[in-house]
């Protein structure tokens, strides 16, 4: 049995969005806060921590390792779990120095992490060679894997589904960013577990929807023979959308930047614009082709990132 150590503020509000869904003319919308968790500025990462950091911390393990980009919300969020936990914070980032620090990565550095950069095709490598340093350095590391999406950093999603089906909130479908899949995965488990009835909608961030489903499925069913229940999945019952990733990993382009200015002139909201951004683009979209039914009650599930907002350059366009 995994532990679990308390570290978001949970559990993260739902709200209604009644002047976005007016806007858009379309189904009733809503949104679970989980930019709220709290730690670090908050995300769904601090959820699937809880159980990764109880692990480590089980196992005497002393510093964290992790991998990310830049300005990944994964990487600040461990980063502060260290510091909150008394443990030392390596970060593999894929990508150069940046001339300016700001954003997630000044995060990164108030909360004292080690920083070592890298290029994205060599970041798993460079990733695993920091670990075994670290083993020959004594500091007893615990290796968190891109987007602490396995078995155990499901465990955060599934648990985030018993605490919606204890809200009073029955949406038919939930839509969200799905990048690493470990928030998908727990998703998908935590809906069998606790009979829910909607469809759960993940907008791919980065990744081809026939590999990336097929990832997913994978976690759903080695989470699900660790935790010795008899149910699994297969790839054709993951819903992907790659429709809108096209442009590439933190490519900002006119759905993002509307989807930003949409939510929080009608809202108040803020969105990122690499993961939530292009998540609710997807959701726009999908929206005014008439993919939802008008009757319909849909979650936006927001997944943090707001610090990276505040590293976009004003030519980028995000404000005019």
């Amino acid at each position: 049995m995994i532990e679990r150590i308390h570290l978001a503020h949970l559990p993260t509000p739902i709200d209604a969005l009644p002047r976005l869904s007016r806007s858009l003319g379309g189904p009733q919308l809503f949104i679970k806060r989980d930019d709220l968790t709290g730690l670090g500025l908050g995300g769904n990462k601090t959820r699937k921590l809880e159980y990764l950091a109880a692990d480590a911390l089980a196992k005497g393990s002393k510093t964290l390792i992790t991998t990310g980009a830049v300005q990944s919300n994964h990487c600040r969020q461990v980063a502060a779990t260290a510091t909150k936990l008394g443990l030392g914070c390596q970060l593999i980032l894929a990508g150069g120095e940046p001339a300016e620090v700001q954003g997630n990565l000044l995060l990164d550095k108030l909360f004292g992490a080690q920083i070592f950069y890298t290029s994205k095709s060599n970041r798993d490598k460079h990733l695993q060679e920091r670990f075994e340093q670290a083993k020959q350095d004594g500091m007893k590391p615990y290796l968190i894997p891109y987007g602490g999406s396995n078995s155990i950093g499901a465990l955060g999603y599934l648990n985030a589904m018993q605490e919606l089906s204890e809200q009073g909130l029955e949406p038919d479908w939930i839509v969200f960013a799905s990048s690493s899949g470990g928030t998908q995965a727990g998703l998908i488990l935590g809906a069998h577990l606790t009979g829910f009835m909607g469809q759960i909608l993940g907008i791919s961030i980065e990744y081809n929807s026939d590999h990336f489903s097929a990832q997913i499925a994978d976690l759903v069913n080695q989470t699900a023979m660790e935790m010795e229940y008899d149910w699994s999945v297969t790839p054709d019952e993951v819903l992907i959308n790659d429709s809108y990733c096209q442009a590439g990993y933190g490519v900002l382009t006119p759905a993002e930047i509307e989807a930003v200015n949409l939510f929080a002139s009608t809202e108040g909201i803020l969105l990122d614009p690499v993961y939530t951004g292009r998540a609710a683009a997807g959701l726009l979209d999908l929206i005014r082709k008439g993919f939802f039914k008008p009757e319909e009650k849909l979650l936006f599930w927001h997944t943090g990132g707001t610090p990276a907002l505040f590293a976009e350059p004003y030519s980028q366009g995000l404000v005019k």
